[in-house]
């Protein structure tokens, strides 16, 4: 019988006391999944039973019931070896050089208990052990041994989308996080992948990383948004004709609008409490500036002196995340540089990836003794920006913003970073305002980063589990903390024939301290700058509170 967790019975019938010997040999054939749609013994890929408990919290999780309960989703047919699917070549030889290999030691952690199966994103999906955590983590244990990589032992690895809620659930620590990217490092200096795909990790990380490149697209952006062009292709069925990386990228593109200059420095409203450095982000600052706009008006009115400095370069995330160690390590002492010259007491971040990175910047220059402690000091200094709000606690008043919003936890805040609780205290503290949780919290909307432009398919998938989720909870606008879970759920929902404001954290504190009326937020997170243009049919729902089936009795619409 199988061992019960806090999730329900393991998938695969294994023990949560299963014997480590169990699992030795080669991992490739102990773990093959089922391909046939279902897994085995009856149980479902989707068997959450609720939201895991907040590391820290003190808390006991709320109780929420699951969206979805689909076996193997459509994409698992192109994604699991099982189907011997065409993938990128393996490594010649065996599968690691000698320059940070996979840590054996970190290896040997996991006791491949599966408290993380059900958090796993891709696992949920397809059901596969190999794309499993605990899987990914035996083919590493493989390639130490010895074993040389086939494609698909390297196409189960491309396809973990670092979301890291297998870190949260993990009650052993095993420290996945620095698995993948040590082994992620590995595969991007010895894969050799097919043409079209280095043509569009090429595209990708020679745009997305730079922010100059990325302001110099908003002006061609801009003409094509306000020509309609788009409305048109969309129509003729020329946007559906477009390789699916080029069709995530024309649907995820936000809508712009003016940008106003920072000012490099910003005083404190009152006492000063803090001197603080905002990092702008590249997607941040090009495509999201209202969102660094509230970031400085609401630290200053607590009492924060704001510096923002001048040519900041990216912080190395995306670089990071996808294996390019040089290019990230390069970003980040730029960064470090940038810093140390502001002299601030505390670096603010308000995009979860990046955030995670900074705080990860002594692991990536360990090899630099000088840069380590640079990095080490840099990023002990390093807060999102709710982290120190609730750190700093409010000063300034808060006006009365009665809607209810549905908070997503963006996986970098959540998993990377353990913030979670803190956004909640902070939006439950604006009068009138409700929090709604989601069910299947801990599963990734599908966006990480760069996924859902090289994995379209499974990211799309991902993405309508989450907005089923964000929609199931009857909410007037969706919360997060970082701009690729809002360009994620926003473009799913509309994709869907669903409309629904979505914000960040930080704006709606800001309108609750400077009394914005609550239907010019909403109206402002439907339609203003950074929202989803949608190429809808005319039946469109325009927003959930207009197309709620019915209010309960004696409620009346929030903020009319």
């Amino acid at each position: 019988m199988a061992a019960d967790t806090p999730n329900g019975p393991l998938p695969h019938g294994n023990s949560a006391h299963t014997s480590k010997d169990a699992f030795k040999g080669s991992s490739k054939d102990a773990f093959k999944g089922s391909s046939n749609g279902s897994l085995p013994d009856g149980g479902s890929a989707g068997a959450s039973n609720g939201s895991l408990p907040p590391r820290g919290s003190g808390e006991p999780p709320v109780p929420v019931p699951p969206v979805l309960g689909v076996s193997v989703a459509p994409s698992a047919g192109a994604a699991t070896v099982a189907l011997g699917m065409p993938g990128s070549a393996p490594p010649p030889g065996s599968a690691f050089d000698a320059h940070h290999p996979p840590d054996a030691a970190l290896v040997g952690d996991c006791v491949h208990c599966g408290f993380c199966l059900p958090t796993c994103p891709t696992y949920v999906l397809w059901g596969e052990e190999m794309d499993s955590p605990r899987g990914r983590i035996d083919i590493m244990k493989a390639g130490l041994e010895g074993d040389a990589f086939d494609a698909g032992s390297v196409r189960h690895l491309d396809q973990c989308l670092g979301c890291m809620a297998c870190v949260t659930a993990c009650p052993s620590g095993v420290q996945y996080d620095k698995l993948i990217e040590s082994t992620r490092a590995q595969l991007e200096r010895r894969v050799q992948r097919p043409r079209a795909e280095r043509l569009l990790r090429a595209l990708i990380y020679g745009l997305f990383p730079y922010p100059r490149r990325l302001r110099a697209l908003r002006g061609p952006l801009r003409v094509y948004q306000a020509s309609g062009l788009g409305r048109l292709l969309a129509r003729g069925g020329v946007l559906r004709r477009l390789p699916r990386p080029l069709q995530a990228m024309e649907s995820l593109a936000p809508r712009l609008g003016h940008v106003d200059k920072l000012p490099e420095h910003t005083p404190a409203v009152g006492a000063r409490r803090r001197t603080v450095g905002l990092l702008t982000g590249c997607v941040q600052g090009t495509f999201f500036p209202d969102v660094n706009a509230a970031t400085v008006r609401v630290l200053a009115a607590e009492g924060c002196d704001v510096v923002v400095p001048r040519r900041q370069s990216c912080c190395g995330a995306l670089s990071a995340h996808a294996g390019r160690a040089p290019e990230a390590e390069g970003f980040a002492k730029s960064v470090i540089e940038t810093f140390e010259a502001a002299g601030v007491e505390t670096v603010v971040v308000n995009a979860a990836g990046c955030g995670s990175n900074l705080k990860e910047y002594g692991h990536q220059l360990r090899d630099e003794p000088d840069w380590a402690r640079r990095a080490e000091a840099l990023a002990a200094k390093v807060k999102d920006i709710t982290e120190l709000l609730d750190e700093l606690g409010p000063v300034a008043p808060r006006h009365p913003l009665p809607m209810t919003v549905a908070y997503q936890d963006a996986c970098h805040l959540a998993h990377a970073q353990a913030v979670r609780d803190q956004p909640r205290r902070l939006l439950r503290a604006v009068p009138g305002l409700e929090t709604r949780e989601l069910a299947e919290a801990e599963i990734c909307c599908g966006s990480a980063g760069t996924y859902n432009l090289l994995h379209a398919e499974p990211a799309r998938e991902l993405g309508e589990r989450k907005a089923k989720a964000v929609l199931a909870t009857g909410a007037d606008i969706m919360v997060t903390a970082n701009p690729g879970c809002w360009m994620q759920v926003a473009t799913t929902l509309a994709r869907m024939g669903e409309r629904l404001p979505v914000a960040h954290t930080v704006q709606v504190l800001d309108a609750s301290i400077r009394g914005v009326p609550v239907d010019r937020l909403l109206a402002r997170a439907l339609e203003g700058p950074g929202t989803v243009i949608s190429y809808a049919t005319p039946g469109t729902r325009a927003t959930r509170r207009s197309s709620r089936e019915a209010e309960p009795p004696g409620r009346a619409p929030v903020g009319r």
